[in-house]
């Protein structure tokens, strides 16, 4: 039976859900960008009015971009390869060319602007301005602003839903979630919420919008269908923004108040897991390439790097975060979505059958002893 025990010891444990690096980045990181055509992630620094660039196959610093005051929300365009930043200090928008890492255009908003997201349909980018109750809508051929749309109270986070063609906007002020049609530029529906939302999540697996609700410790789920309030999921401490993980269909929230990161699954709306990062984890972004989420903590002067582990079925999907609303598609093959755990695990039940069938035919095979007999 040594065999047998062997066998049973070379099981391997689940991975994911655990923070696989911590880098030191200075100034406040706030917001998260992943650029899938570099394959970088770009990080706003609100204290210290830059950019820092991080390489996600080294995860190790490549380039500093200065750009206006007090950057919080970023998002990546992958049409042009450009990086748009929100300037909430200086009511402007830089843009930076991935290729060059410097700053290509500025684009003068509303007064703070908080976060963006990418509309891949109309190929604009949508900028929350907090204390004007305004929406900018920015063309990404001109980077000028072609609309602005009034929307809730203090909107802060923003994500876009390409299945409907349309952008959900949090408004802070009003425990409210505005509708905007991007056809038309105008709002088409109002959600009440949680208090206080600040950041959102598109899930595009199941076609609703997770909500963070900062003085509710809650997340509500939208559905895209109705327009409507389909479920809410207690969180930690001041939940901040919500990342989508397309490979895994869970939505990660980041929690301000407890240093930590909720882990819901789409399936259940439940909380499956949680994660300790660094402290005031404000916004984060998914990697679609190493499956790893990306989240800046704020006090502590850190990028969270947390394994995403694998898959948990094939899944096509497009990953919008905001709060650093950031859009990036993703791609799950059949035979790459099946989970590396139940493989292995399935092969180590086949070879302990048998060596029991082995071990029985042995027995059976040798000579019966009768031990009552002197020898």
């Amino acid at each position: 039976m040594t065999f047998l025990a062997l066998a049973l010891v070379s099981v391997p444990a689940a991975r994911g859900q655990t923070v696989v690096k911590t880098l030191g980045v200075s100034g406040g990181p706030t917001g998260v960008a992943y650029d899938s055509g570099k394959g970088e992630v770009f990080v706003t620094q609100v204290d210290s009015a830059a950019v820092t660039v991080i390489s996600a196959s080294s995860n190790s610093v490549v380039a500093s971009v200065n750009v206006g005051s007090e950057p919080k929300g970023i998002t990546y365009d992958p049409a042009n390869g450009d990086v748009y930043v929100a300037n909430t200090g200086g009511d402007t928008v830089s843009v930076i060319s991935d290729t060059t890492n410097k700053v290509v255009d500025t684009v003068t908003v509303g007064n703070s602007p908080n976060t963006l997201a990418y509309d891949s349909g109309k190929g604009e980018i949508f900028v929350t301005n907090a204390d004007d109750n305004t929406v900018s809508v920015i063309s990404d051929q001109s980077n000028a602003v072609v609309a602005t749309i009034g929307v809730g109270g203090l909107p802060r986070g923003i994500v876009y839903d390409q299945a409907k063609g349309e952008v959900f906007v949090a408004n802070e002020g009003n425990a409210t979630v505005s509708v905007v049609s991007d056809s038309s530029d105008t709002i088409i529906a109002n959600i009440t919420v949680g208090e206080a939302p600040l950041g959102m999540a598109y899930d595009s697996g199941t076609g609703e919008v997770f909500v963070s609700n900062s003085e509710s410790n809650t997340v509500s789920v939208i559905s895209d269908a109705s327009d409507s309030v389909v479920a809410t999921v207690g969180v930690g401490n001041t939940p901040y923004d919500a990342v989508y993980v397309p490979t895994t269909g869970e939505v990660y929230v980041m929690n301000y108040g407890t240093t930590t990161v909720s882990v819901i699954s789409d399936k259940t709306n439940t909380v499956t897991a949680t994660v300790g990062v660094g402290t005031w984890p404000d916004r984060g972004d998914f990697d679609s390439a190493q499956n790893e989420v990306f989240v800046a903590n704020q006090d502590s002067g850190t990028v969270s790097i947390i394994s995403a582990g694998p898959s948990s079925s094939s899944t096509t999907g497009t990953s919008v975060s905001t709060g650093a609303t950031s859009t990036q598609s993703s791609s799950t093959s059949a035979s790459k979505g099946i989970p590396e755990f139940p493989l292995q695990f399935g092969a180590v039940v086949a070879v302990t059958t048998a060596v029991i069938a082995l071990y029985i035919g042995a027995r059976r095979l040798a000579p019966v002893v009768d031990r009552r007999s002197p020898a």
